[in-house]
């Protein structure tokens, strides 16, 4: 069956989207959609089947999807947002998600941003950030306790999420910036550092048999390449104003484990 990648339109609110770590700059709306759009096109090259979801004006944030939940092979858990804002968000991707997978949901005093995910294989790594707190760890190990997955903690430094500091290209190498997160907590991965010149460009979607991987960052795109990776490109300068990234904007699901 076709794999499912959900995603969001963008609020046309998204000029007053959460900011943490950058500085408030003009967004162009056009050219915003425009990615977006490209971005959906890139996901539908891949061979997914894109499920795109309305937005609102009091959803600025909405068109980073990935937020609101984090989808294992065998259940949805359903996040509770760091950002007050944005947890109006999360039960229409719940619904949306019934569709595909059981849903469990992380409850109050938990938070957690699914950008704080990272899952590799059985390894799911969350970093504790503004966003994610200790007793989402918490809550997430014991939803996963029966499906043989192991849950670690991890510091992050002077980054919104963990995956704006470490991603997966599979389940044995992530890509990385060592100055954002500690390499000596992913023991036993091939780590590929990316290129000094752009710490920002350790955000990279993976796919089925490619990643998606902002123009933004060719020399960190050569890296990859090289390793014998598949590299799909797309403009994504509006999103990341936004504090946005390639994973942000979708929840993938394999549709032949639902």
């Amino acid at each position: 069956m076709q794999p499912v990648a959900i995603t969001r339109e963008i609020s046309p609110a998204f000029a007053d989207c959460e900011l943490t770590h950058q500085p408030r700059v003009p967004i162009d709306m056009v050219r915003a959609r425009a990615q977006h759009e490209a971005y959906e096109r890139a996901l539908a090259d891949a061979g997914y089947r894109v499920e795109r979801l309305k937005s609102d004006a009091d959803m600025p944030d909405a068109v980073f999807i990935e937020d609101t939940a984090i989808v294992f092979e065998e259940i949805a858990v359903m996040t509770r947002p760091g950002a007050v804002s944005r947890r109006g968000e999360v039960p229409a991707v719940a619904d949306a998600l019934e569709a595909h997978r059981a849903v469990r949901r992380i409850e109050a005093p938990a938070t957690i941003d699914g950008g704080d995910v990272l899952v590799a294989g059985r390894c799911v790594f969350v970093g504790l950030s503004s966003r994610t707190n200790r007793d989402a760890v918490r809550q997430l190990r014991s939803f996963l306790a029966s499906y043989g997955y192991t849950v670690c903690e991890a510091a992050i430094e002077d980054c919104l999420h963990l995956k704006s500091a470490v991603t997966a290209l599979n389940n044995d190498t992530l890509l990385m910036n060592p100055r954002l997160v500690n390499p000596q907590t992913f023991t036993g991965f091939e780590i590929i550092e990316v290129d000094p010149e752009e710490p920002m460009a350790a955000n990279a979607l993976r796919l089925r048999d490619r990643i998606i991987f902002p123009s933004a960052f060719p020399r960190t795109a050569i890296r990859l390449r090289a390793n014998g990776f598949r590299v799909a490109t797309i403009d994504a300068s509006e999103l990341a104003k936004a504090e946005g990234a390639v994973t942000c904007c979708s929840l993938l699901v394999d549709a032949t484990e639902a």
